[in-house]
């Protein structure tokens, strides 16, 4: 098969499509001919050589895909060969075909192209897990998520606002903003121009938002802990701003706050098989219902891949770029 191959820790032109050997189908997996990959922020990670994969994970990157299975092992009951599927993946999705979990298979969303399908495993398992099953965010609270215009961001508006959740989001720009307004959002602040704070409090009558979903770590993390209403949770799910922050604990402890930090790919196959399960059972019927939708900013090929990261790490683009074989 041919699969995108990190030639060295590096710039977009180190990733090279390649032949290489057919993953192996362990017992519990499936094999995905895939048709559909989607870039994540860990995929740049990757090649630049900080975000390897776990062990005994394929080496290439593509944390989620959509395809046709292939074969299955023979403790394999819930699919069969020529099923078309989605699934989270903990690399591979870079490539024809890959070997996966069977519990970290999902079906395609009714009314969703299987070309599209791959938009929604990783975001979907990540705001799930992170937002509503740790986060515990409810209806009628208060939700607000930096960087409303990334493929995270856009999957977040949605279903928060189906959960009848008032949304807020930063994002730079009048273009993504006024995206995420379509989208959803109730508050839209540019981050650029506005101290996200101050605005934060003048919506929310002094009292702030009740769960915060960041990807930008450290610059964010003391003014996200004064954003915060009583009780209030910060879900930090990356750190586009660095790691290292120095926060004052005296804002933590009036108001009951509390940090939560989570990461998808390094989770067990048992905890993914778990937050998949859930996934299926509370996110698709919104995706098959119209509430939540598939936000597509460009499909290029498989052997474009640099193109698209390059495209990524632009920040230009507003939804989810994918990766056609």
């Amino acid at each position: 098969m041919k699969a995108i191959v990190i030639s060295e820790p590096g710039a977009p032109e180190v990733l090279q499509l390649r032949e290489v050997e057919d993953p192996q189908v362990k017992d519990d997996e499936v094999l995905i001919r895939v048709h559909a990959t989607a870039l994540n922020r860990a995929d740049t990670l990757q090649r630049l050589g900080s975000y390897s994969p776990p062990p005994g994970s394929s080496p290439y990157p593509g944390l989620e895909c959509s395809g046709t299975i292939e074969s299955v092992s023979n403790s394999v009951s819930r699919w069969k060969v020529g099923d078309q599927v989605c699934a989270l993946l903990s690399g591979g999705g870079y490539a024809e075909k890959v070997a996966v979990p069977v519990g970290q298979v999902l079906p395609v969303p009714a009314g969703v192209s299987l070309k599209d399908a791959t938009a929604f495993p990783e975001v979907a398992c990540t705001v799930w897990s992170t937002v509503f099953m740790m986060g515990r965010l409810s209806p009628a609270e208060s939700f607000l998520v930096h960087g409303g215009s990334s493929g995270i961001g856009t999957f977040a508006i949605q279903m928060a606002k189906h959960q009848g959740v008032r949304v807020f989001v930063t994002a730079g720009n009048e273009e993504k903003l006024a995206a995420c307004k379509e989208l959803g959002a109730d508050v839209c602040i540019n981050y650029k121009t506005e101290d996200f704070v101050a605005r934060v409090k003048a919506e929310t009558d002094g009292k702030g938002v009740d769960v915060i979903l960041d990807c930008i770590g450290a610059p964010y993390l003391q003014k996200n802990l004064d954003s915060l209403n009583f009780d209030g949770r910060l879900c930090i799910i990356g750190l586009m701003g660095g790691a290292n922050a120095e926060i004052k604990l005296s804002s933590l402890l009036p108001k009951r706050l509390t940090v939560l930090g989570a990461a998808l790919r390094p989770r067990s196959k048992e905890n993914k098989a778990v937050v998949v399960a859930e996934v299926e059972k509370t996110v698709w019927p919104a995706i098959e219902a119209g509430k939540v939708k598939p936000v597509i900013y460009k499909y290029l090929p498989l052997s474009q891949a640099a193109e698209a990261h390059s495209l990524m790490e632009s920040s230009s683009h507003i939804g989810k770029i994918l990766l056609v074989t």
